[in-house]
């Protein structure tokens, strides 16, 4: 008995049904799949978009030809759309919705919310009562421009810890990079007005900077206060050279996106140039996933409402054809959206052209990176006599001082590519000190335990930093997990630990394999060992320190759990105590001079 065909799907009788209200959409299409995963401001006029004549795209035109049901949830706002649009994307992986996840956050600039507000380089979660200026398209943009106001306002970079305790003026106040406010020799008011003149140049207001400074330099010179007009005067000098040297070609304080959207090779890259207060940053190429037949509009589409809904958008936004598919996701992103517009001055035609090029420029970078990783896992497949190439690989390292504060680390390269955020690191406790056969067996315990109980993906291959005894331990575990069937190699040093010289060790008891030096296959196990064991042996220095550190405490008569309470917090922690002076000792409360001495002397 066949299964009758389903019926087509009546999209004028649902678009009635559908509210104008902020939510998520879902396309469904047969056997009950997640097609697509929407968010938008008014339901009702994105939903409908999806069913007109003409669509934008014969990859969109495609998915709605699948289409059999449409879910909506509406919602109270656009802020919940986006929150629950990105945990059903996570949690369906719908196979047209194309993803731009980048490994690193974008980089900005923070203005602390402390009375004397610090300058400092910043990715990640907001905190309240902070501004944050960007975003900037990488960390050199971000580092220059804080080297630019350093040198311009003299605002302060340090972190607190340390701030709260300088008992004299560091080295940058001496190079004139600080105004030295950890000492009193600014006052709250002076260096107010200095972050004020700070936030507003980071504001793309760089023309009303420097005429601020210039009338403070004329009235100084009228009070015949010459030094504090010469310093005005070289503030204006450091920024017009800079203006002068980055405007390339704009004449406007003004910012300003440039997109631009490349497919080649089978392989899309939208690149972002950002310009920002008249000046260029730089750019940066991005590659989006689960986008096999995406065309450069699409991607184009993509990146714009995704990057949009988290960042906040420029004055202007530069595109080669600004579309009127493009014109609503800006306008549902936004009540006051910036102005969309393909270039016009021969300034903004050079920023666009760079833009192309440069990601075309990363298509190719891609492409050879991805044919040379084909390369080595085709090789390893073979030189390991493997059914396919092993796409997911794991690897394993065990460090330790004498046994103290031992550490496993788990390394994950995913075609060919280390994958950091992957990394896991595991403190090894209950086991006899230097036992590296225990250590191993632990930490493969508590990583794959997990997997066999469906919390995580299991590899296609396992590198264990070990002989035969390490492999054959992992064996064992693997085998009580009802993972015995993963392939495992054991990565033995050779003579002199000389690279080069390693043999691989199989747990089924066949002789180790030796490859020659420069076999792609041993290059590529090489670089996986090596990244586990550096990313353990940081793992262990950093435990290490802590516990001889905070033992050290302890142990020190006076000292109490509430004063070395006290202690971590003044100084921000272990490290920061260490640094500390008798002075900045002394003024933790409860310390007194002779048991800063005592402290200090124990520490060092």
């Amino acid at each position: 008995m066949t299964t009758p065909p389903a019926p087509a799907f009546d999209a004028r009788a649902f678009l009635k049904t559908v509210p104008e209200e902020p939510g998520v959409y879902r396309m469904i299409g047969a056997e009950e799949r997640v097609l697509y995963v929407g968010k938008a401001k008014n339901l009702k006029r994105r939903v409908s978009s999806y069913f007109q004549k003409t669509l934008s795209s014969p990859r969109i035109a495609m998915m709605v030809a699948q289409v059999q049901r449409v879910d909506v949830t509406p919602t109270r706002s656009e802020a919940e759309a986006l929150l629950l649009e990105n945990n059903l994307i996570k949690s369906l992986a719908p196979r047209y919705n194309i993803l731009f996840r980048d490994d690193k956050s974008y980089p900005y600039i923070e203005l602390s919310g402390d009375e004397f507000p610090r300058l400092a380089y910043h990715r990640g979660a907001f905190a309240k009562g902070a501004r944050y200026f960007g975003p900037f398209p990488n960390a050199w943009a971000v580092r220059e421009s804080i080297h630019l106001l350093q040198k311009t306002f003299q605002l302060r970079t340090c972190e607190n810890s340390v701030f709260q305790n300088r008992s004299r003026p560091c080295l940058l106040h001496q190079i004139k990079r600080c105004t030295a406010p950890c000492v009193g020799l600014i006052d709250a008011d002076a260096y107010a007005a200095d972050v004020r003149l700070a936030a507003r140049f980071l504001d793309g207001r760089a023309s009303e900077v420097i005429d601020d400074l210039s009338a403070r330099m004329n009235a100084a010179a009228e009070r015949l206060a010459f030094e504090e007009a010469a310093a005005c005067r070289d503030q204006v000098r450091v920024l017009q050279a800079v203006l002068h040297r980055q405007f390339v070609d704009s004449r406007k304080d003004e910012d300003v996106d440039i997109v631009a959207a490349v497919e080649e090779q089978g392989i899309a890259c939208v690149n972002i140039a950002m310009v920002r207060g008249g000046r260029h940053l730089g750019d940066r190429p991005q590659f989006p996933g689960n986008a096999a037949g995406c065309s450069a509009d699409d991607a184009l589409a993509a990146f714009i409402e995704q990057h949009y809904a988290v960042h906040p958008m420029p004055a202007r936004l530069l595109v080669e054809t600004p579309s009127a598919a493009l014109r609503e996701i800006l306008a549902e992103l936004s009540d006051a959206p910036c102005a969309l517009a393909a270039p016009r001055f021969a300034a903004e035609k050079a920023w666009l052209e760079m833009a192309h090029k440069n990601a075309g420029l990363a298509i190719q970078a891609r492409a050879r990176d991805t044919g040379r990783a084909e390369q080595r896992l085709e090789a390893l497949r073979e030189a390991l006599d493997l059914p396919d190439p092993p796409r997911r690989i794991e690897c394993f390292d065990i460090s330790h001082t004498m046994g103290e504060a031992t550490v496993a680390s788990c390394v994950v390269c995913v075609d060919g590519q280390m994958k950091n955020a992957e990394y896991r690191r595991y403190n090894i406790a209950g086991i006899t000190g230097g036992d590296d056969f225990a250590a191993m067996r632990q930490a493969l315990e508590r990583r794959y335990g997990k997997v066999a109980a469906g919390e995580g993906l299991c590899p296609d291959l396992i590198l264990i930093d070990g002989g035969r005894g390490q492999v054959s331990a992992a064996r064992a575990i693997l085998a009580e997990v009802g993972l015995e069937s993963v392939a495992m190699v054991g990565v033995a040093k050779g003579e002199g630990r000389k690279p080069g010289l390693e043999s691989l060790v199989f747990p089924d008891g066949r002789e180790p394999l030796h490859l020659e030096p420069d076999a792609p296959a041993l290059h590529l196990i090489q670089e996986i060992r090596d990244e586990a064991h550096r990313f353990a042996i940081t793992g262990h220095r950093a435990r290490r320190a802590k516990a001889r550190i905070g033992s050290k405490l302890e142990d020190i008569p006076g000292v109490g759990p509430s004063r070395r309470r006290n202690l971590l917090a003044t100084f921000g922690g272990l490290d920061g105590v260490r640094k500390a002076t008798v002075e900045d000792l002394c003024r933790v409360e409860g310390i007194s001079r002779k048991l800063a001495e005592q402290i200090y002397s124990a520490l060092h």
